[in-house]
């Protein structure tokens, strides 16, 4: 009977919290103040009640009302670690904290089948080392380590190739000896592996090693903040998505960039591997992001952005990537991920769940503003998925509408008459909600926001991977599908038709001909090109492989034949 007293009298106190959040003023600030401090004295006896006062007290660490209301709801998040060993301790079930809305919570560790760079980055430090550990117990088929294993296990195969129930643990713990950890001394033995990178990432990916992390306090989402030299405070109402107009922001001027080095860019580099391995996620731009090249802007109310590309070595073969994480008050609130083609930039935006109450049409503006100015893109797509596509977070929180009232249409024909029906609908009835089923619907394709409207529409059939569709028909009927000579081909017949001289190409730039001369043998009139245009050719194909590539994408933007023959591959036309 006490503890459900309890659990009534803090819930009771949340509810509190939840309604004075987005509030600002100074009652308002006391008042939070006085929950604050009498929630610090509860005791919480069910896991649902820590989540929820968890993702509470990151928002006012995010959204403050002032200074005390920060330094209490910062002290109350500390006690984190204590409280989840407390509900252990009382035999409660803790598994709702693995899902990964709720997943990096203080006190709590996180097992996956993460990638080979994540587990190497992982065990880099040696003070990590001791974090990390292979979990046996999610093991669902320890045989496929036979094959890999052998190359560091003499003998192993006299156990593994005949025998059934094999001790793979005790084969690993012995090969170890000493005071080495598993995880470490196996990511040692795929580094010492005479192969390229990506052979090995393969070979420990075919694993499905379960590992897991217990995140020092830093490195959770309870205790993850960028230093910051000031806080924001909000004493005005949030700004709302109605207070936004997406053109005016993208138009206005942009915000100072300042490039950091290398060790400030490899710093933060770890915080997003951070904020994104608690939560289960993996953002290509974070894993093998660039530290040589990131970007940090304030935007001001306590924002700080930090912008990054991937180096040569890691770009995809046609489209430009950037990645950007976003810091509120300190706090990692979301990421942003821009791929881009000429003028055309496919946008992921996510803030996370906590922070879905703030200032998110702000925040998407305004990183919007910084591509459209650092790399001069003028039209912005949305995949399906993210507006609810087999995303069914994307449904519950009405993503296309989101979109839509920014400004955003979609490009298919059928979507857009559906739109235009509920938007009447909407406007004649005002309790009227899309339904589920029909936002199902209206996600079925992408949406696109155009700056230029005199090429507006040019890139409604555009998909990259019609692209690839359109080389893989041409290697399987001229090469038998044979790779490697189709692209031995293609940059031969590139050279012969352009005659270029590489002798003073570096090894970055020719691996980006290799991928580009795929894509230029489905342009039959390349040959007819004029010399002008095959030498910006030349000069797109170079700048790829340079130190950034937003000056590969706005060498591209000048290229208007380039541009035409890309557009008619990527359309089906």
């Amino acid at each position: 009977m006490l503890s459900l007293i309890m659990a009534s009298s803090i819930n009771h106190l949340l509810d509190q919290l939840n309604e004075l959040k987005n509030r600002f003023g100074s009652r308002e600030s006391r008042i939070v103040e006085q929950v604050l401090s009498r929630i610090a004295w509860q005791k919480i006896t069910d896991v649902d009640t820590l989540i929820r006062l968890h993702e509470t007290l990151l928002f006012l660490c995010a959204y403050p009302q002032g200074a005390s209301v920060k330094r209490r709801a910062e002290s109350l998040l500390k006690s984190f670690a204590k409280r989840v060993e407390a509900l252990r301790d009382a035999g409660a079930d803790l598994s709702p904290l693995d899902a990964p809305e709720v997943s990096g919570i203080a006190g709590r560790p996180v097992t996956d089948t993460f990638t080979y760079p994540i587990v190497r980055w992982l065990v880099k430090p040696r003070s990590q080392q001791r974090r990390v550990a292979l979990d046996w117990d999610s093991f669902d088929d320890e045989n496929r380590l036979a094959e890999t294993w052998l190359r560091f296990m003499p003998l192993l195969e006299e156990d593994a190739a005949v025998e059934a129930n094999v001790p793979y643990q005790t084969w690993l713990r012995t090969a170890i000896g000493g005071s080495a950890k598993e995880v470490a001394w196996l990511i040692q033995r795929f580094e010492s592996l005479p192969k390229p990178e990506n052979e090995k990432a393969e070979l420990y990916d075919s694993q499905k090693l379960y590992v897991r992390w217990t995140p020092a306090f830093p490195a959770t989402r309870t205790g993850m903040r960028l230093a910051i030299p000031k806080v924001f405070y909000h004493h005005g109402p949030l700004i709302q998505r109605r207070d936004i107009s997406l053109r005016e922001e993208l138009e206005s001027p942009p915000p100072t960039l300042k490039q950091l080095s290398s060790k400030q860019g490899e710093a933060i580099l770890d915080k997003t591997r951070a904020a994104s391995t608690v939560r289960y996620r993996e953002l290509y731009g974070f894993t093998h992001g660039d530290a040589e090249r990131v970007l940090k802007t304030s935007l001001g109310r306590g924002v700080d952005v930090f912008v990054m590309g991937v180096p040569a070595g890691k770009r995809l073969p046609l489209r430009a990537y950037h990645a950007a994480m976003i810091f509120k008050n300190g706090v990692p609130v979301g990421y942003f991920e821009g791929l881009s083609l000429f003028e055309r930039m496919e946008s992921g935006f996510n803030l996370y769940y906590t922070f879905r109450d703030g200032e998110t049409a702000w925040l998407y503006a305004r990183i919007l503003n910084i591509f459209r100015h650092l790399l001069g893109v003028t039209a912005f797509s949305i995949d399906p998925y993210q507006i609810g596509f087999e995303n069914e977070e994307g449904i519950e929180s009405g993503a296309f509408w989101f979109y839509r009232k920014l400004g955003f249409r979609p490009t298919e024909p059928e979507v857009m008459k559906l739109v235009l029906n509920e938007e009447r609908r909407i406007a004649s009835r005002s309790n009227y909600r899309t339904s589920a089923r029909t936002l199902r619907k209206l996600a079925a394709g992408p949406m696109i926001l155009e700056l230029d409207k005199t090429s507006e529409g040019d890139w409604d059939r555009f998909q990259v991977r019609n692209l690839g569709f359109t080389a893989q028909r041409r290697m399987a009927r001229s090469f038998a599908g044979d790779a490697e000579r189709f692209r031995s081909e293609s940059v031969k017949k590139l050279n012969q038709g352009m005659g270029l001289s590489m002798r003073d190409w570096r090894e970055a730039e020719l691996f980006a001909l290799s991928d580009f001369a795929v894509s230029l043998s489905l342009v039959d009139d390349l040959p007819r090109w004029t010399d002008n245009e095959k030498r910006a050719l030349v000069r797109v194909v170079r700048a790829k492989a340079g130190a950034d590539e937003s000056g590969y994408l706005k060498r591209m933007q000048k290229h208007a034949r380039l541009r035409s023959a890309m557009l008619r591959l990527g359309s089906g036309i």
